[in-house]
């Protein structure tokens, strides 16, 4: 039962497409799953540069900055993980519906994890990118540390580790940084982004 105390206001505010004609293109939201190291974060960065380049404004959605603060509260088990991953979709949505183009960078372990941002951002406006790495590549790079610790037992639940990472069954592209580098993949990524977001 609808709580009576809610009244949104969404029919009421200027509608997507007029804003989409403000900023010169269409949303849609661009998520990127992978193993930790694996480049999401690296290609969002550089593609948002790219597309700027185009004067076309997008936000990147990083895991770390909103764990750091919108989902500072979560932990790592499967059910934060599920939260984590629900609050971003959701805040992905809004953006779009207010004309946004959107790239979003977590892990997204789990097929599951990926269906329910699909069906919540809606499946004609979520295009998924898979950063493919290998464990051993991503161990190797080894960025922020994470992977030292975790075999020191300081991370519990560490993707790829203690708890899996599925490979997504049919992404919208496949980017693979341990055969192409940064910005090979930047300029297949601002390409393959620039014909679904450009009328």
């Amino acid at each position: 039962m609808p709580d009576e105390k809610i009244h949104p206001i969404s029919n009421r505010l200027l509608n997507r497409q007029d804003k989409e004609h403000q900023l010169g293109c269409k949303a849609g939201v661009f998520w990127f799953c992978g193993l930790s190291g694996s480049g999401k974060s690296t290609l969002a960065i550089e593609l948002e540069k790219r597309l700027s380049d185009h004067h076309i404004h997008s936000i990147v959605l990083d895991g770390d900055n909103l764990r750091s603060s919108l989902n500072k509260d979560l932990g790592f088990s499967t059910e934060d993980r599920d939260e984590n991953l629900r609050r971003v979709s959701e805040v992905a949505r809004l953006l779009i519906d207010n004309g946004m183009v959107v790239l979003v960078s977590f892990i997204t372990p789990l097929e599951e994890f990926r269906k329910q941002a699909k069906r919540i951002v809606g499946p004609s406006d979520y295009f998924e990118v898979y950063v493919k790495a290998s464990f051993d590549a991503c161990r190797e790079r080894d960025v922020k540390g994470l992977y030292a610790r975790a075999e020191k037992g300081k991370i519990s639940s560490f993707t790829g580790k203690d708890s899996s990472f599925e490979q997504p069954k049919d992404p919208w592209l496949t980017i693979d940084t341990e055969t192409t580098s940064i910005n090979e993949s930047a300029e297949v990524l601002l390409q393959s982004v620039l014909k679904e977001i450009q009328s």
